[in-house]
């Protein structure tokens, strides 16, 4: 293994019925760093967004793989959703607020918005060979968070 404190890999099949399992999987690999019930919700939400932008937006609803993989390092959980669907033509027109590519599904736009607001980071970039990575993370230091 590399120099992570701990790694997981989880693929998925992209389908609604599948995001809450997805965000339940990271939350609870994140729990021996014991975060606040603040930050695991953090996560959670953060988690949903990305992959559910990939089952609406990079899959189209058509079905396909979702890779998420996490590690934690120090007190820092880094995530990464990766999917191999349409991809975005402008990555930074589609991190602004509210801009979305299907207004007639009642779409707000604001799921990287979401992201960027409940982690520390946020990356966006097309996966090589079409499709979406998403990068995050989250200090999940109290101490230092209380601080700041």
């Amino acid at each position: 293994m590399t120099k992570y404190d701990n790694y997981m890999n989880l693929q998925i099949e992209a389908l609604s019925k599948n995001e809450s399992f997805a965000r339940s999987v990271v939350a609870a690999f994140c729990v021996e760093l014991n975060p606040t019930l603040d930050q695991i919700n953090d996560i959670k939400t953060a988690v949903s967004e990305a992959v559910t932008n990939s089952i609406v937006h990079g899959y189209e609803g058509k079905g396909g793989i979702i890779d998420i993989s996490a590690y934690l390092e120090n007190k820092t959980v880094h995530i990464e959703i990766k999917d191999c669907g349409v991809g975005i033509s402008d990555i930074e027109t589609a991190r602004q607020p509210f801009f979305t590519t299907k207004p007639e599904q009642e779409r707000s736009g604001m799921g990287f918005t979401v992201m960027e607001s409940f982690m520390d980071a946020l990356e966006v970039k097309e996966t090589d060979g079409g499709g979406l990575t998403v990068k995050m993370s989250k200090n999940l230091d109290v101490n230092k968070n209380q601080e700041d």
